[in-house]
């Protein structure tokens, strides 16, 4: 797919179908990279991580030991 579109005071509005075929929904944000002369527009999907609460505790206690060790 390729259209032609006009950029206006550094703005750029992309086509419905476009922001579909993208995966670019509402408000969402997205990545602008330059490469090779070409501006590559993606929607940004950040991963969910999961992270066992125990080891959060446990970096947490580790962080304020070290924090409140005298010198």
């Amino acid at each position: 797919m390729a259209i032609v579109l006009k950029v206006r005071k550094g703005i750029l509005i992309l086509p419905k179908e476009v922001r579909e075929k993208a995966g670019i929904e509402g408000d969402c944000e997205v990545i602008v990279e330059v490469r090779n002369n070409s501006i590559v527009i993606k929607p940004l999907k950040p991963k969910v991580v999961r992270v066992d609460p125990e080891i959060i505790n446990e970096l947490l206690r580790e962080e304020y030991v070290l924090e409140n060790k005298e010198v």
